[in-house]
């Protein structure tokens, strides 16, 4: 356990114009800073919704954190997003960005946007008018001057920050112990996995012997 001076908490409460995915009465609250550009949270994104779709009681929270330093289209992505949260899509681009082995340029962004569903002279306007740079910027410089982010992918579950999160089965031990549940074929299935983890462990011990 690490020592509370060790700890690190999310300074920056999730409000009204935060991205929630799931119930607002969740007892464990997922929070990412992210960057649509980042492979590691490229590789992320299908643990999360896996992780969304085995638990109850859980709430999926995003924020933008684009290195612009690092990735010369992530800010771009982000604002792109915001469009598409605009028009009440920000999920389905979210997913779509994420997706994509392919530099996000402007062409293909706006090949997303239409793909996403998105009304496409409002969402040409509102791009090139840089109407939603100021909400990724608000993102940046909170994950930067108050929550303690330097990179991504980075996760807070109930305010900590996660650290070495590297699987799916630990995602799913954290949001447990901050008071999530598998759903009962989730737990059916961990179950099983856990049996089939100790017959092969007594296998290799009879072998041993």
């Amino acid at each position: 356990m690490k020592d509370e001076h060790e700890i690190i908490r999310l300074a920056r409460p999730v409000g009204e114009s935060d991205h929630v995915l799931g119930p607002p009465s969740a007892v464990a609250t997922l929070v990412e800073y992210g960057d649509y550009e980042c492979p590691y949270c490229r590789q992320l994104h299908p643990m999360l919704k896996e992780l969304m779709s085995r638990v109850e009681g859980l709430r999926f929270v995003y924020r933008h954190f684009p290195l612009r330093n690092v990735h010369p289209y992530a800010v771009r992505a982000a604002e792109a997003a915001e469009a598409a949260s605009a028009q009440g899509r920000f999920w389905e681009m979210h997913n779509l960005l994420f997706e994509q082995d392919r530099p996000l340029d402007d062409e293909r962004l706006s090949h997303l946007a239409r793909k996403a569903g998105l009304q496409m002279e409002r969402y040409a306007r509102e791009m090139a008018d840089g109407m939603y740079s100021g909400k990724v910027e608000e993102d940046f410089n909170s994950a930067l001057f108050k929550d303690g982010v330097t990179g991504t992918p980075t996760l807070y579950i109930n305010g900590v920050q996660l650290s070495n999160i590297q699987s799916l089965e630990a995602l799913l031990q954290a949001v447990t112990e901050a008071g999530a549940t598998l759903q009962p074929a989730s737990q059916e299935r961990a179950n099983w996995l856990t049996r089939l983890r100790k017959f092969r462990l007594g296998m290799t011990r009879l072998r041993e012997h």
